[in-house]
C-alpha cells in the first residue's frame, strides 16, 4: 500500500474509528455469509482496521490473525476487541513479509483492494495465494466510486480483479454487486463487488 494513503490513514486515525466500529460485521458481510466457515478455522484478515470483523469472527470460535499497517487502528483494536483468538500483525500487501505461517482456511479482504496499487496486484494475489490452504477461500471486497481525496483509491474493475486471481491460483465462485453499508459512502455513490474465490 502505497505510504502516503498509509500516512493519511494514520492523521485521521482518531475520527475514523468511531466511523468503523459504527458499521455491523454482519452487515458486511451479508453478501458473503454462505461462503463463511460455520465450524472454527484459521482466518487472516487483511486490512483489519480496528478489530470489528476479527472480534466478530472469534466471536464465532475462529481464530484470526489480524493484519493492520496504521498503528492507531491497531490499538484500538487490542483496546476494543481483546479476545484470546485475535493476533495481530503489522504488515502491508503485496509482500506481507513478516507472516510466516501459511495454511489459513480463509482470508478476508474488506475496503482494501483499491488502495493496492495497479501494478502491486498480481504479485499481492500471488502472496494471498501462499498463505491460503488447499480448496481456502478468499473473500475481498472492491470498491466502485470516490474514494476520499486524502485516502486516494486506484480504480477497481471487478471482472479485471477476478481475471488476476485466477492468473494466481484462484477459481472464481462468486460476484456480488452490492450497495454500501456506509451511508457516507451510499450517498456518494459507491458501490462494492464481493468476490469470493477458492484455491485451486
Amino acid at each position: 500500500m502505497p505510504q502516503d494513503i498509509l500516512a493519511a490513514y494514520a492523521e485521521e486515525a482518531d475520527a475514523l474509528i468511531p466511523s468503523f466500529e459504527a458499521i455491523s460485521s454482519a452487515d458486511v458481510l451479508a453478501p458473503v455469509m454462505a461462503w463463511l466457515p460455520s465450524t472454527p478455522r484459521r482466518i487472516i484478515d487483511i486490512g483489519a482496521g480496528t478489530g470489528r470483523d476479527a472480534a466478530w469472527l472469534a466471536a464465532r470460535g475462529h481464530t484470526v490473525l489480524a493484519v493492520e499497517p496504521v498503528a492507531g487502528f491497531r490499538e484500538a483494536g487490542m483496546r476494543l476487541h481483546a479476545h484470546p483468538r485475535i493476533r495481530w500483525c503489522e504488515d502491508t500487501l503485496p509482500s506481507l513479509a513478516r507472516i510466516t505461517e501459511t495454511g489459513f482456511d480463509l482470508i478476508l479482504m474488506v475496503a482494501a483492494w483499491h488502495h493496492i496499487a495497479p501494478e502491486d496486484r498480481p504479485p499481492a494475489l500471488r502472496r494471498l495465494r501462499q498463505l491460503v490452504s488447499p480448496d481456502g477461500r478468499l473473500l475481498m471486497s472492491i470498491r466502485h466510486g470516490p474514494a476520499p481525496p486524502a485516502r486516494t483509491g486506484f480504480a477497481s474493475d471487478a471482472v479485471a480483479s477476478s481475471e488476476l486471481a485466477i492468473q494466481a491460483g484462484f477459481s472464481l465462485l462468486a460476484s456480488r454487486r452490492v450497495a454500501s453499508v456506509s451511508v457516507a459512502n451510499r450517498a456518494a455513490g459507491v458501490t462494492w463487488t464481493w468476490l469470493v474465490l477458492r484455491a485451486v
